[in-house]
């Protein structure tokens, strides 16, 4: 299999996830271990970091919606589950969704898996949009919205 049929297939069942959830696989590697020969938890921060800035390249409309309106995604809550431990060659697949958006807020969802599978981590990371020139919490409107709405799935689309 190759990397692009990695990064839009679920390992566990092998079917094609919504396109409103972007993928991206990576493999574990002996400098993010802990003494204890697992990832650190902090590393998992940087795998779900991997994912969002995968799900930014596969929306670019989003992108371009949020620099003309000069907003800025600002983490203000990440709430993780860690179910499994990886260990160093591990393949995991980070899947990256948004999966509420309300006023002033919204919530991207992360799930990662090992390639048997195994569900390692899964967490919800609640952002706000920062007016960047008033340098302060904006509401989720216009054109920002009407993307970001777009693109919410039910979580249970990480399992397809």
């Amino acid at each position: 299999m190759d990397n692009s049929q990695i990064l839009k297939t679920d390992f566990k069942k092998g079917g094609v996830m919504s396109t409103a959830i972007s993928s991206v696989a990576l493999r574990v590697r002996g400098y993010q271990l802990d003494g204890y020969g697992h990832v650190n938890n902090a590393r998992y921060l940087e795998f779900m970091e991997e994912g969002r800035w995968a799900f930014f390249d596969d929306h670019p409309r989003l992108i371009k919606q949020l620099h003309e309106a000069g907003r800025a995604f600002v983490v203000v809550n990440l709430n993780i589950d860690y179910r499994a431990a990886a260990v160093q060659n591990d393949d995991l697949q980070i899947m990256t969704g948004m999966v509420d958006v309300g006023d002033r807020s919204a919530i991207c969802h992360h799930r990662i898996v090992r390639q048997d599978g195994v569900l390692v981590a899964q967490a919800d990371l609640t952002f706000v949009l920062l007016d960047i020139k008033a340098n302060k919490a904006a509401p989720i409107e216009g054109d920002v919205r009407e993307v970001l709405e777009g693109l919410v799935v039910d979580k249970g689309a990480f399992l397809a």
